[in-house]
């Protein structure tokens, strides 16, 4: 019982010493169906599993299940490399998605920003240790980037960590 409690009472003073964050703001609404295609990766923050990786896409389908198949692609080494995941989205709005390339582990994936005509998005999560920006073309104008570079700091993020996609023609 002494173990317990003592275990216990680690795990809880390192629940406390985690970052706090608010809540991101996502887009008020997302069209499942205009958002599901193909999406080529702008800019990131960098992480493990994109180390390396340039010509990086993503392309969202529906599934039997009603849930949605993701397609993560990108070059490393001049090799394709590829990872399969799954999509479901938190709530009514779908702005909230929960996706999974591992099993049963499921991260947080938000909408932040999204134009009108689904050209570009923004993807964070609540921790702000994930980042991307979406186009549905291998580049983004100058105009949008820096608007999106605007608005960032008031997310949370900061836009000194981001890594520039190459996405080769």
């Amino acid at each position: 019982m002494k173990r317990i409690v003592l275990a216990l009472s680690f795990l809880l003073s390192l629940v406390g010493c985690t970052k706090q964050y608010e809540p991101l703001p996502t887009v008020e609404s997302v069209d499942l169906q205009k958002y599901l295609g193909k999406w080529y990766e702008i800019a990131r923050y960098d992480h493990s599993f994109e180390k390396g990786c340039s010509n990086v896409n993503a392309t969202y389908t529906f599934k039997e299940d009603s849930k949605i198949k993701v397609l993560n692609q990108c070059f490393k080494n001049n090799t394709l490399s590829k990872a399969v995941g799954k999509a479901y989205a938190v709530d009514n709005t779908n702005a909230k998605l929960k996706v999974s390339f591992f099993g049963p582990f499921y991260g947080d994936y938000q909408i932040l920003m999204l134009d009108d005509e689904y050209t570009y998005a923004v993807i964070g999560e609540p921790s702000r240790e994930y980042f991307w920006i979406l186009s549905r073309t291998p580049t983004l104008d100058k105009e949008t980037t820096n608007m999106i570079l605007a608005k960032l700091p008031f997310l949370g993020y900061d836009k000194t960590k981001i890594i520039w996609t190459i996405q080769e023609q």
